[in-house]
């Protein structure tokens, strides 16, 4: 007798076999490491910019700043935050897709925060 993935035992789904098929490791992974990863992409972009004389010109004088506005990149990191956040404590194993797309937006917050801080290198 077939049954149904709702009509099966949660020990049968609960497996590791039946864990593995499922994207929620691979997500998870995504997830934590864009958290883990946040603070030090921010830290070294930074360095990375004041290492240049452009940087180092902003930093001492005032001049040759960077034209991104300061709530753009606080607002970058903020919603890379929240979007690892929500993807970490997304219920496991419901719309995955909308779990795969709070990634997507962790990552993609978190790039544009690096590319704005690099830009004024």
């Amino acid at each position: 007798m077939d049954l149904t993935p709702a009509q099966e035992p949660a020990a049968a789904r609960n497996t590791p076999a039946a864990r593995q098929d499922s994207p929620d490791p691979v997500l998870t992974g995504f997830t934590v490491t864009g958290l883990i990863g946040l603070l030090p992409t921010v830290v070294v972009s930074w360095l990375l910019v004041l290492s240049t004389d452009r940087g180092t010109s902003c930093l001492m004088y005032g001049e040759q700043c960077s034209p991104v506005p300061g709530w753009a990149l606080y607002d970058a990191f903020a919603l890379a935050l929240v979007a690892g956040m929500a993807a970490l404590v997304w219920p496991r194993g419901r719309r995955t897709g909308g779990r795969g797309f709070t990634v997507l937006v962790q990552w993609g917050a978190q790039c544009a925060l690096a590319g704005m801080i690099l830009s004024g290198a």
